[in-house]
């Protein structure tokens, strides 16, 4: 039995996804989940084809279902920051409709 070739990098990639979402890219960390979910694809049908040749199908699963939390997590992040600046230009644009920056 060999390992699963692509579950490691589909796992990679959606703890990726998660970390990059939160604490550093906010919404381009929905690249990393759409990479892993595409590494997880690949991985599962090489799986399918021989099922007691590879090892290491945990990896898949982990790492599809973290890729997905990614997802939400960056598409979450991304709706809050249409509001926070729909926000911040409304207020701004009634400002200036009333004159308050004269």
């Amino acid at each position: 039995m060999q390992p699963l070739p692509g579950a490691s990098n589909a796992l990679t990639f959606g703890i990726l996804s998660i970390l990059l979402t939160l604490f550093c890219c906010g919404p381009f960390g929905a690249i990393f989940s759409i990479i892993g979910l595409s590494n997880a694809k690949k991985a599962e049908q090489t799986y399918q084809t021989d099922r007691n040749a590879y090892t290491g199908y945990e990896n898949v699963k982990t790492g599809r279902i973290l890729s997905y939390i990614g997802l939400a997590l960056a598409l979450i992040l991304l709706i809050l920051s249409i509001v926070y600046f729909g926000v911040i230009g409304a207020v701004i644009y009634a400002a200036a409709a009333e004159g308050g920056f004269n």
